[in-house]
């Protein structure tokens, strides 16, 4: 998986899930945004696999992770999403594997079973230096199956840079996947693939978009098949 472009439905409703069928390649499961996401996980009877994520309040999701008692329930919940057999792919945080034995522990289980791993990093503050982000995109890859870099464009150079920065990375061999949020980066969602980038996300519907600045699925699938060779 994710050798080449594919397209992720994020969700914190799977019921959505046959909507997205024929348009996306994933469905991303934002554990974090769901309610009761054990239940839903339990009952998923869908076509597409499931990219799995329960991100923490520290990195931008709804998860308390403020102590090592909620980091570990959070990590625990993540592990044991891992047994669902429509489970392909599962997003661990680049911060929680770097100081966390416990996220060490389910990337390895992840691997066990088969299942890729996006280690991530998102910054809500702004657009770290392209050095940073070239060194911050090598990290993340070279700790799981692709590396995730989302940043806060204020200008069109911020986007220039993280395109650039998916440029060098790719270049290098690296599976990456990268986004600039807000307005002044929303169309690196479209444009970034043509980069490397290895992911696209998007919501069913653009009201529950998950990140600032995404697309609807619809309007990304048609961006990116219009400006790459998808």
């Amino acid at each position: 998986m994710f050798d080449s472009f594919t397209l992720v439905a994020a969700t914190a409703d799977l019921d959505d899930e046959p909507t997205a069928r024929g348009v996306a390649d994933l469905v991303e499961f934002r554990m974090d945004l769901a309610a009761d996401p054990v239940r839903q996980l339990a009952a998923y009877d869908g076509e597409l696999p499931l990219l799995v994520t329960n991100r923490p309040a520290w990195e931008g999701g709804e998860v308390d992770g403020s102590d090592a008692d909620a980091e570990t329930a959070r990590l625990d919940a993540l592990e044991a999403a891992l047994g669902n057999d429509a489970v392909a792919a599962v997003d661990i945080e680049l911060a929680a594997l770097r100081r966390e034995e416990r996220a060490v522990r389910v990337a390895e289980e992840a691997e066990a079973l088969g299942v890729d791993v996006v280690v991530s990093v998102h910054d809500f503050a702004g657009t770290p230096s392209e050095r940073a982000m070239v060194s911050l995109l090598s990290a993340a890859a070279s700790a799981g199956d692709v590396g995730k870099l989302a940043v806060t464009a204020e200008d069109r150079g911020d986007a220039l840079s993280l395109l650039s920065a998916t440029n060098t990375a790719d270049a290098a061999g690296e599976r990456v996947a990268t986004m600039a949020m807000g307005e002044a980066g929303r169309h690196t969602r479209a444009v970034a693939p043509v980069y490397g980038s290895k992911i696209g996300y998007a919501p069913v519907d653009a009201a529950e978009a998950t990140a600032p600045g995404q697309y609807d699925l619809a309007t990304l699938d048609e961006l990116v098949g219009e400006l790459s060779s998808r």
